[in-house]
């Protein structure tokens, strides 16, 4: 009977969402239908009906027949949503991860509340509030350190060689999301920066970090993995690097009026631009790929993006969820639909064939594969570009599985790396810390020995991955340097973790390096630039 419910009470969403939007005599009538089916079932149903999650189901199955974009969101999921794109929560400054049933202080913001306070790297928080917070799960953890700016929370912390609790008193703070993981001079001549998403103070971050690293004749803006976010950010990035006035990308939809985004301002670097993706990279950040490639303003790295180029309209249903309709489609400067092909009410296929692409099979499918996409030609340059399936890159790095072998991936698997981190960083922190006091020192010294990847090995053991030789030995070398970027991240910054790891395993960094570094015309020949 639940089920019939949720499949009948699916268009509840209409009489509750869209009333201004009933204009048809067809329309109209549908909706007093439902309106009077809703009040019925409330009203007459043998039993005591809970409406709020029938009502929740029922937007979600409705939607679900739809595109695969437009989504519902709880209030729960709103706040998180909110948090993440306006790029601040209130707590008090701490990464943390649960080891051995208590929260492991990972690191702390700097000037945040918790280091302000004396709060450091692996302390064991064990009391919050007077409270007992061993045995925790991780998801148990926000709802009690984080709070209204300006509250406090009392914690207890067990700090190694200390014998006694440590107590603290924390008064709340609005702590940063950052957008942008890493941004550091790669060379004298070429800056690095790595966005993870589009949020309301990416282009702040952007701007601070150009700055700080002074003059630079080449940039590698890393856009791989971002999954989009906010339309003016990436409109005010893809400007900056475009003439005043150059359009961006443009919106149409059936019932919206169509929409124009173009350069406010331009000009804020004028060097060579490589641009990295992937198959995570999407709707904002395709926005910045498509209009940087349309332009010929930029070299694209990497492989072709997820296609995510749909704009939803946020509605507020007044309990604090929302819906998220799509009411439009985005364009690039020649006219590109960047919307990969789905087909209504096939979200399962849709995301199974990206999965699919995921796994290097980009004929799995058909409905893709049957839709010959469209040629365009860039503004300048007039190259070829392609249409309807996200963004293509000018350069196709293939994915290079040669170190990846079944033994480590089941390591990764099983979370046995982050397991391994903590333990080892627990240990060796203050070692470290003293031997490696910067980057330079790390990079040209640090070292896991046998002893240390016998230990990784022997937890891997312990959480049922049975060890194979032949499959450590190929994957070994790639292991040990991401745990060692892990560490690099640990006593450092992220922009460390990327400074160590991307000259020595990520291939679309290494390709655009030595594109925008070639002094032999590779960049413009390229783009076609005379």
């Amino acid at each position: 009977m639940k089920r019939i419910l949720r499949s009948t009470l699916a268009a509840v969403f209409v009489a509750i969402g869209l009333c201004a939007s009933a204009q048809t005599d067809d329309a109209a009538e549908q909706l007093q239908k439902l309106n009077r089916f809703y009040r019925y079932l409330n009203g007459i149903y043998v039993d005591d009906v809970e409406m709020k999650p029938l009502v929740e189901n029922a937007i979600r199955s409705m939607l679900s027949e739809l595109d695969p974009h437009s989504v519902y969101l709880d209030a729960e999921e709103m706040r998180a949503q909110t948090e993440a794109f306006e790029g601040e929560f209130s707590g008090i400054g701490i990464e943390y991860n649960i080891l051995n049933d208590s929260i492991l202080v990972v690191n702390t913001v700097v000037k945040g509340p918790a280091e302000t306070v004396g709060l450091r790297p692996n302390d064991r928080i064990v009391e919050i509030d007077g409270e007992s917070a061993v045995g925790l799960k991780r998801s148990d953890v926000p709802p009690r350190l984080r709070g209204p700016r300006g509250s406090k929370v009392k914690i207890g912390v067990a700090r190694r060689g200390v014998p006694e609790i440590l107590n603290f008193d924390i008064t709340r703070d609005n702590i940063p999301l950052n957008t942008v993981d890493a941004a550091f001079k790669v060379d004298d001549r070429t800056g690095y920066i790595k966005v993870n998403r589009f949020g309301r103070t990416t282009m702040r971050e952007f701007r601070e970090a150009m700055a700080k690293m002074g003059a630079i004749e080449s940039l590698i803006l890393d856009l791989s993995g971002n999954s989009g976010g906010l339309l003016d950010q990436a409109v005010e990035m893809a400007g900056y690097f475009l003439p005043e006035g150059a359009l961006v990308v443009s919106t149409e939809g059936r019932a919206v009026s169509p929409e124009r985004y173009a350069a406010s301002e331009g000009g804020g670097f004028d060097g060579r631009v490589a641009v990295l993706i992937n198959e995570n990279s999407a709707s904002a950040s395709e926005i910045v790929a498509g209009a940087l490639q349309d332009w010929d303003r930029a070299v694209v790295i990497g492989r072709d993006s997820f296609g995510k180029g749909l704009v939803q309209r946020q509605v507020p249903l007044g309990d604090g969820s929302a819906v998220r309709i799509t009411v439009a489609r985005y364009h690039t400067p020649t006219g590109r639909v960047i919307q990969r092909p789905y087909e209504k009410g096939r979200k399962d296929e849709y995301y199974e064939s990206f999965v699919n692409r995921l796994r290097g099979d980009e004929k799995a499918d058909s409905v893709e594969t049957a839709v010959e996409r469209p040629v365009y030609e860039t503004v300048r340059s007039h190259r070829k570009v392609y249409g309807g399936g996200g963004i293509e890159p000018d350069i196709k790095i293939e994915v290079d599985t040669t170190d990846i072998s079944d033994y480590m991936m089941k390591v990764v698997a099983q979370g046995v790396y982050g397991d391994f981190i903590m333990t080892y960083m627990d240990r060796n922190r203050e070692r470290l810390a003293a031997e490696y006091p910067d980057f330079g020192k790390f990079e040209a010294g640090f070292a896991f020995g046998d002893e240390d990847m016998k230990r990784l090995t022997d937890m891997a053991d312990a959480k049922g991955v049975e060890f194979d030789e032949e499959q450590f030995a190929r994957s070994r070398p790639l292991m040990e340097n991401q745990l060692a970027a892990l560490v690099a991240q640990r006593l450092f910054t992220s922009s460390e973790f990327y400074r160590y790891i991307n000259p020595r395993e990520n291939e679309y960094f290494i390709k655009a390096l030595e594109v925008v570094g070639d002094d032999g015309g590779a960049y413009e020949s390229i783009l076609k630039l005379e």
